[in-house]
């Protein structure tokens, strides 16, 4: 027998070599997209337009913070009882560090609300920078229309002045527009004999009255201010 080959042995196809492609870096994210600013809670503080003799003043109250004082000084306006109160004192004498112009009920005393609570700006956080309007009093407890406004700092009214009372006076809002017409009644004449005490030779002749006192929207443009403490 002739011996029988063995079967060819046919070899696999060789496997494809696989492509190896370069690392392609993979794409930069997306930028972000802008965040819109956060719009700024509306300021619901009141607003009151002062319309004088000399023109408009308007002032801001801070009725969060000095809630006492400021319903105090609204309940006058929304009786319209502060209409014709007047702006009667200016403190030219006592030089440009003390400079401030004070209005309050100079007729009718039956106009005038019972006294309120004094809010010592310890309490409140509110200071007696330019501008500040704070409740004209002799002692704690009993203010009830008087109000002054400073044209100058004068820190030494507030609570914790050094070398004051320890109480000073109830700051409780600012002058936001109408500083020329504020400027105007503390120059105004001046009688050289009229009042008493401290308060000869600071009484304006005539006085500028307050003719409307009114609650207004907040204006546009109106300034931070000053009389809160660290803003």
């Amino acid at each position: 027998m002739t011996a029988q080959s063995a079967p060819a042995v046919v070899p696999p196809p060789p496997r494809p070599v696989p492509v190896i492609r370069p690392m392609m870096a993979p794409p930069p994210p997306p930028p972000p997209l802008p965040v819109p600013p956060r719009p700024e809670a509306p300021d619901t503080r009141p607003y009151v337009a002062l319309v004088t003799d000399l023109g408009t003043i308007t002032v801001r109250l801070e009725n969060k913070r000095a809630p006492v004082t400021s319903a105090n000084f609204l309940r006058y306006v929304d009786a319209k009882r502060m209409d014709g109160f007047k702006f009667y004192r200016s403190t030219k004498s006592w030089g440009p560090a003390n400079q401030l112009v004070q209005a309050g009920n100079r007729g009718d005393a039956r106009k005038n609300f019972p006294p309120i609570a004094h809010e010592a700006t310890t309490t409140t956080g509110l200071t007696s920078c330019k501008g500040a309007l704070s409740m004209a009093r002799l002692n704690p407890g009993d203010a009830t229309t008087d109000f002054f406004m400073l044209l100058s700092d004068i820190k030494g009214f507030d609570a914790d002045a050094p070398g004051g009372d320890g109480v000073g006076f109830a700051v409780f809002g600012e002058l936001v527009a109408g500083a020329d017409i504020a400027e105007q009644i503390f120059n105004a004449p001046i009688s050289p004999t009229a009042g008493e005490g401290v308060m000869v030779g600071q009484m304006l002749e005539p006085p500028v009255t307050i003719k409307t006192a009114r609650r207004v929207p907040a204006p546009a443009d109106a300034p931070k201010g000053c009389v809160v403490k660290g803003h």
